[in-house]
């Protein structure tokens, strides 16, 4: 390592862990979108920040507490997503709205695909198990907070039996089209009008 990396090294190591936790974050999802969750490492993180190890460590206990934090950060904007497909309040049952939500949901899962292998991977890390189980419960009580003045605009009958229901139906749509979206090889339109359209009659289903 030549004078230049040595100065820049110990400049980096001196930010403190406060400054350098969203550093960390970032290089972690960075890491998770190249090359995929078993190379986020306490070392890879270090190497890659251009620190050393103890700096990574004082930030978070270990490998464990990083993807948790980065799940927690990243459940946040999957989260503004799932809420952005369901059409407004003040509309009727319009079918294409859903279309359209899966379609813009289709360039935010292009556009951030690490977050969403996060929240919805066929093939989670073992780590992150308890934290992806606290995610998921953030999505449901939110999506269930933002659905219910919309399903009772549609009078939907027993609502508070139903509504747990509808939640879990819509979040099980909404994960398919993910994984399918991830897919490189899947045609966009033809995902969003697919799924668009399942999350629309499901949501409809409950007289």
């Amino acid at each position: 390592m030549n004078e230049a990396a040595i100065a820049n090294r110990g400049r980096a190591e001196h930010l403190g862990p406060d400054r350098r936790r969203p550093q960390v974050l970032d290089t972690a999802l960075e890491i998770a979108a190249q090359q995929g969750l078993a190379d986020v490492t306490m070392g890879n993180i270090a190497n890659r920040l251009g620190v050393t190890r103890p700096v990574v460590y004082a930030c978070y206990p270990g490998r464990g507490e990083v993807l948790a934090a980065l799940l927690d950060r990243e459940t946040d904007e999957v989260l503004a997503s799932l809420l952005e497909l369901l059409p407004p309040q003040r509309t009727g049952s319009i079918e294409q709205l859903f279309v359209d939500g899966f379609r813009a949901l289709h360039s935010t899962v292009r556009e951030r695909p690490a977050s969403w292998r996060i929240m919805f991977g066929a093939d989670p890390d073992p780590v992150l198990t308890a934290a992806i189980v606290r995610g998921r419960d953030r999505l449901r009580n939110q999506l269930a907070t933002v659905m219910r003045p919309l399903l009772q605009r549609w009078q939907v009958a027993d609502l508070d039996i139903a509504l747990p229901m509808l939640v879990e139906v819509f979040l099980a749509i909404c994960e398919a089209a993910v994984r399918k979206m991830l897919d490189a090889d899947g045609d966009s339109e033809l995902v969003a009008e697919t799924f668009g359209k399942a999350a629309y009659r499901a949501m409809r289903a409950k007289p």
